[in-house]
């Protein structure tokens, strides 16, 4: 962002003529900038150090996030949307590759103790967005509950038009999760002497998972449509006064 922000500059300030696709300099400070990340920090090493040892360095996640856009705010950010972390447990490669008992699984088919791991991160996240807030006092700093959107269409699928929650729609197995970790969605691999591919499903708009690991196209929809409705900011911000927003087909 800071080599496009100088190039942006530069090309203006030579004053060159013909067709260019950079922007005017003043993009910087109308743009809305959107952090949505933390998820692989969150799980890359979930499995080997559990939930305990994850959580010592949430704070550094939380920390670098806030210091990115302390970072973007002296280059012009002004408005900032800022998701929180999805509910990890309800993931059907979470549910297949970490260690748990059947006790720790709820009415709805999601890992308890993770998906309470994911709410103390996004506590921990909206506390230093609130912090960061008050350093930034020209800024406009959003969080989005999008952990509520998705745990909604986790737990009840069928009330938003889908069918499958916590089963993958590309993937290898079967069963409950569609999830092997040993065949990812899109490959060929052989497994117990059988040459096995992991396909898509035939209706993945029916699905909240696409393959155990992201969303579905429909999911996605779905969520994005929450989120430009306004209602899970905090604080509450009129992106539909300051956007020209187009209905998502």
């Amino acid at each position: 962002m800071k080599e496009f922000k100088a190039k942006v500059h530069e090309f203006h300030s030579a004053r060159q003529q013909g067709s260019t696709p950079l922007p005017s300099p003043d993009i910087f400070g109308k743009s809305l900038y959107t952090f949505y990340i933390g998820q692989n920090d969150f799980t890359s090493n979930l499995a080997a150090i559990g939930i305990g040892g994850v959580k010592q360095y949430l704070p550094q996640v939380a920390a670098q996030i806030a210091s990115s856009i302390k970072e973007l705010y002296a280059l012009g950010g002004r408005a900032f949307l800022v998701l929180n972390l999805a509910p990890i447990g309800c993931y059907p490669a979470f549910l297949v590759q970490l260690h748990h008992n059947t006790s720790d699984i709820d009415a709805f088919g999601c890992l308890i103790s993770y998906n309470n791991a994911v709410v103390d991160y996004n506590n921990m996240l909206k506390k230093a967005l609130s912090q960061t807030r008050m350093a930034l006092p020209k800024a406009s700093l959003i969080y989005v509950d999008v952990h509520a959107i998705l745990l909604e269409l986790f737990q009840h699928p069928v009330s938003h038009g889908l069918k499958y929650g916590t089963k993958a729609c590309c993937g290898h197995g079967g069963g409950q999760y569609n999830f092997d970790p040993k065949a990812y969605c899109g490959n060929t691999r052989v497994i117990n002497g059988s040459t096995v591919t992991a396909s898509a499903c035939g209706d993945p708009y029916k699905y909240v998972s696409w393959d155990g690991i992201h969303a579905t196209e429909a999911a996605n929809k779905l969520a994005t449509i929450a989120i430009l409705n306004g209602s899970y900011f905090d604080p509450p911000f009129p992106l539909h006064h300051l956007c020209d927003l187009q209905p998502i087909n």
